[in-house]
């Protein structure tokens, strides 16, 4: 079998991945962007491992040999299925490897925002509290979870594990689901207006659909609470960018935290890469996924979904 890995670099480099060398011979591409760049680099190959780069009929139809994808993720949007399994070409992601990471990066983000964390940092660092002839300082006002409303968008793995620790937190939890489809019954589901108008804080953790994107744009910003805290890390164009930048010079909402968005890396024409103020608005750079624990156990899946396949067996095959 001939591995090909499109996106080494999206596993990091500080992270081992020779044990795919066990299964085939392979062939390491730091990154991988282009239709074109694809189409030669998989031309032979029996196996490819990737993350972002688009993989459709413009890409594949010269890879003859072509029979299983693994995304080192769990997302796949990248890759068009119906054409895919057209041509018998298995799609295999990998499940539940950073939940607990990105539950922790989305409270990292709204607890940053809400307690005005670079505003006391940057107090401390300047001066001004050696300066001053008080023990404590509290010029700009936050806020504690408890008693607030925690709304989320997904009640996936990460979504249920959020919920979660934002009832630990104090916080009452409402979800609505863009499908309609949600069978959990643990927390209250509401339509998208009561979402929007109850939710003091409101995480994102759904996949990117023709009914997902641009959720929340300049209709949705303006029926949320002045004082609510938006955190997405879900997909960039869950959120329109123009409308949440229009939303926070306006005071619309009070601030954002993002670890995605509609064009990654940012974009200079991206109005938000103007907001400098970060008790206002934090960008990470899609980072919430990544921590070492998470990206080892990532590439470990993806071994496993590879190796299953050479037995014969489907695991988390995406389009049977």
């Amino acid at each position: 079998m001939k591995i090909v890995m499109l996106e080494r670099n999206s596993a990091g480099p500080d992270i081992d991945v020779s044990c795919y060398e066990q299964l085939g011979e392979v062939v390491y591409y730091p990154n991988t962007t282009t239709i074109e760049q694809v189409a030669e680099r998989v031309a032979d190959a029996d196996i490819v491992i990737a993350n972002k780069s688009p993989l459709n009929e413009a890409s594949l139809k010269g890879a003859k040999n072509l029979k299983l994808i693994c995304e080192l993720a769990t997302g796949f949007d990248n890759c068009d299925l119906p054409y895919l399994k057209g041509r018998g070409i298995k799609v295999a992601n990998v499940v539940d490897y950073c939940t607990g990471m990105v539950a922790q990066h989305t409270f990292t983000l709204a607890l940053s925002l809400v307690q005005k964390l670079a505003h006391y940092d940057d107090y401390v660092k300047s001066g001004a509290y050696s300066a001053q002839d008080r023990f404590s300082n509290f010029d700009v006002r936050f806020h504690e979870l408890e008693g607030k409303t925690w709304g989320i968008v997904g009640m996936g793995n990460i979504g249920r594990r959020v919920a979660k620790i934002a009832t630990a937190f104090g916080c009452k939890v409402i979800f609505h689901s863009i499908t309609g489809k949600s069978q959990v019954t643990d927390y209250p589901q509401v339509d998208k207006d009561t979402l929007l108008a109850e939710s003091d804080f409101l995480s994102l953790h759904c996949p990117l659909s023709d009914l997902s994107r641009n959720f929340i744009d300049a209709n949705a910003l303006k029926k949320m609470k002045k004082t609510a805290v938006l955190v997405n890390v879900a997909r960039g164009p869950v959120v329109n960018n123009t409308d949440l930048y229009e939303a926070l010079v306006a005071g619309e909402i009070m601030a954002a935290g993002l670890d995605v968005l509609e064009h990654e890396p940012l974009r200079s024409t991206n109005p938000l890469s103007k907001l400098k103020d970060s008790n206002q608005l934090i960008i990470t750079p899609h980072l919430a996924w990544g921590s070492v624990e998470a990206r080892t156990r990532c590439v470990e899946e993806v071994y496993r979904n590879i190796e299953a396949f050479m037995r014969g067996e489907d695991r988390n095959i995406v389009n049977p």
